[in-house]
């Protein structure tokens, strides 16, 4: 292996370890990806084609299909996404994702799901904006029809509080898609 490769590999593992986005060569254009999961994340892809690749939301893309809202997030949008991770729906009491999943339990887990989802493209320095203008804090309606409060914690971390009181931290921002943008967050946002 020349050492030019060598250096050129180790440069690329580096980034991906850190989660940076890399270019990718596709139809003889550049696409600017974030890796989320272990996989690069495509702008010209919408939010189902590019989840469903993350093995970090495989629980997440389980409950959308169960929910019956694979179409409803492929479709144009644009949709902002507040994705939880598999860690993240760990986090919830034991059993509760295996009895959301069921049949008899897709309303209250399609308005979970949709309390997750906001009208728009708002990606961080929108929502930093929001933030700033707001006073402190950006309140966002959502799918669902309730309210998620944004706030920043930090010079560039956002923190997103549900109707409960529960914090979850933005993880990785801006993870662009087709039809929207997606925020990987560390917590499942509950509605009342």
């Amino acid at each position: 292996m020349s050492r030019r490769f060598g250096l050129l590999a180790a440069t690329t593992a580096v980034a991906l370890a850190l989660g940076a986005a890399l270019p990718v060569a596709t139809f003889g254009a550049t696409e600017k990806t974030v890796q989320v999961g272990g996989a690069p994340m495509y702008p010209s892809k919408n939010i189902i084609q590019n989840a469903v690749n993350s093995k970090d939301h495989t629980t997440l893309v389980a409950a959308v299909k169960a929910a019956g809202l694979v179409e409803t997030l492929e479709s144009k949008g644009p949709f902002t996404v507040f994705a939880p991770t598999n860690a993240a729906f760990s986090k919830l009491p034991a059993g509760t994702v295996e009895t959301l999943v069921k049949p008899e339990n897709k309303d209250k887990l399609t308005k979970i799901l949709t309390y997750h989802v906001v009208p728009g493209r708002l990606t961080a320095p929108a929502l930093m904006k929001m933030v700033r203008e707001g006073g402190g804090e950006a309140k966002l309606k959502t799918v669902q029809g309730e309210e998620l409060v944004v706030k920043q914690a930090g010079p560039a971390r956002l923190t997103v509080t549900d109707a409960k009181g529960d914090v979850s931290t933005i993880t990785i921002s801006d993870v662009l898609q087709s039809n929207g943008v997606i925020h990987v967050v560390d917590t499942v946002l509950l509605p009342m």
